[in-house]
Parts: C-alpha cells; sequence; structure tokens
C-alpha cells in the first residue's frame, strides 16, 4: 500500500540517503543535510510503499509568486506506477498563482504531461493566474 506524507516526522534520513544511493539519485548531501534541505522547505511530499522511502518531491518557494520544484524521485522499482505525479500533483496544489521552474534533462515529457512547458531557462508552469493566491491578494 501506497502513501503519501506531506510533514516531515519520523523520516529516517539514512533510509532515505541508502535508498537514493542504492538508485543512483544521491547527489552527495549527508542523512542531517537530506533533513535541513526538507526542512528548510516551503513543502515537501515522501512516498512510502509499507514504511519505505519510495519518493521524494519538494518545493522552494516565497509563497507569493516563484516557486522551484526539487529532489522529484521515484525508487526504481515503483517507476510509473503514478508516485512522481501523485507527489507533484499534491505539491502543485499549494502553488496558486506562483511561477514554477524545475530543471530536468530526462523526464520532459513526464513535466508536460504535467502542463509545463520547456521554457528559455527551466520548465516551468504557472498554477492559475500568476500573483492570484490566498497568501497575500492585491488591492
Amino acid at each position: 500500500m501506497l502513501t503519501y506524507k506531506r510533514d516531515l516526522k519520523n523520516v529516517n534520513w539514512e533510509e532515505m540517503k541508502t535508498t537514493l544511493s542504492q538508485d543512483k539519485f544521491d547527489n552527495g548531501r549527508s542523512p542531517e543535510q537530506l533533513r535541513a534541505s526538507f526542512t528548510n522547505s516551503y513543502a515537501t511530499c515522501i512516498a512510502y510503499a509499507e514504511n519505505r522511502i519510495i519518493g521524494t518531491a519538494r518545493v522552494l518557494s516565497d509563497g507569493i509568486c516563484n516557486a522551484y520544484v526539487v529532489d522529484v524521485w521515484t525508487f526504481t522499482p515503483y517507476r510509473r506506477q503514478g508516485v512522481a505525479s501523485t507527489m507533484m500533483r499534491m505539491l502543485l496544489d499549494e502553488l496558486q498563482g506562483q511561477h514554477i521552474c524545475l530543471f530536468t534533462d530526462t523526464a520532459l515529457n513526464f513535466y508536460k504531461k504535467l502542463g509545463f512547458t520547456k521554457g528559455e531557462t527551466c520548465m516551468e508552469k504557472v498554477i492559475g493566474k500568476w500573483l492570484v493566491n490566498t497568501l497575500v491578494t492585491q488591492s
């Protein structure tokens, strides 16, 4: 059974580091650095199969107009089962009015299916109308 957690309570950062390394998605962060990266994020989503981490995604944002999606990963045995799509939709739901940017070399079609277009510098998308969100409304 797959579950998706939006909070970081009881995350096993050592396990995350080990699984990322095994799946060749490790960028060198220590478990402590992974914890800090996720803790300092605007929004996070971690996917679990049973109690094992099998997916991650997080957003850096000012909460008003700009967001950057990073660390979107699904453990290889669980790919093409909707895990990354579910995590992305959960995160995108929180980004109304924001311009969202992400970088990818290998997953262009995946992000296009989620409504992103290839911009000059990154894959990008605006959720709703830019700068129209619930945090700060225009006068």
